[in-house]
């Protein structure tokens, strides 16, 4: 039971260490264009790795699952609202659960 401690005091100390490192290492303004934009699509490219897997394996079937994102992405292109973008990915989940089932 011991060591439980033990993971969770080095867990502790790898995460204050990666985010206090950038914040001591880099004091000015970051200069260099392609790591800018790097670092600009971090947050997006993290977002999309978390969100993409999720929205296939939620549903019962992974076919209606890439069905509703593929849906979704048609529908967010088209300019329409988050509401009838989401709206529409649950019709097609819906319907694609009954045709599968």
């Amino acid at each position: 039971m011991n060591d439980i401690w033990l993971y969770i005091l080095v867990m502790a100390a790898v995460t204050f260490i990666i985010r206090a490192l950038p914040l001591t290492l880099i004091r000015g303004r970051i200069e260099n264009r392609f790591l800018r934009s790097f670092l600009y699509y971090v947050p997006y490219v993290t977002l999309s790795v978390m969100t993409f897997p999720a929205i296939i394996s939620a549903t019962g079937s992974p076919i209606a699952g890439a069905a509703a994102l593929i849906a979704g992405i048609f529908c967010a292109w088209r300019g329409l609202s988050l509401v009838k973008v989401a709206a529409a990915c649950c019709a097609v989940v819906l319907a694609l659960e009954f045709v599968i089932r």
